[in-house]
């Protein structure tokens, strides 16, 4: 049984297909699950310098200064939402993608004027 080289040809270029096909859908699959890329602006209207994690790295915000983040693991904040040196009350938040966050002073917490919190602007 002779095979054509025209049929050669067809057969071989259905299965160069079939392997862009493969990696096409691993590559959409690799994005729903990881979730895919989300940024998203962290400012810090405080006076004070805040230090807070990002998907399990520690960053430092300076009063005033923003910083825009890329992240592929979700956008999970953590930080100390009290001032005091010698009290930990750990916040965490699950941020949105393509939204900004500001840092403020929270004075909602009665009896606690040390408090911190983050809120989405937009």
């Amino acid at each position: 049984m002779a095979i054509t080289v025209e049929k050669a040809l067809l057969n071989n270029q259905s299965i160069l297909q079939n392997f862009g096909l493969v990696e096409e859908i691993n590559e959409q699959s690799a994005e729903i699950i990881s979730g895919g890329v989300e940024v998203f602006t962290i400012r810090n209207a405080t006076p004070y310098s805040l230090d807070f994690t990002m998907d399990g790295t520690l960053y430092s915000l300076q009063s005033g200064s923003s910083i825009t983040h890329t992240t592929y693991y979700g956008g999970q904040i953590q930080f100390d939402n009290d001032r005091r040196v010698d009290y930990y009350s750990i916040n965490s938040y699950d941020l949105e993608d393509g939204k900004i966050y500001d840092f403020h002073e929270n004075f909602f917490i009665y009896g606690n004027p040390y408090g911190i919190d983050l809120y989405r602007v937009i």
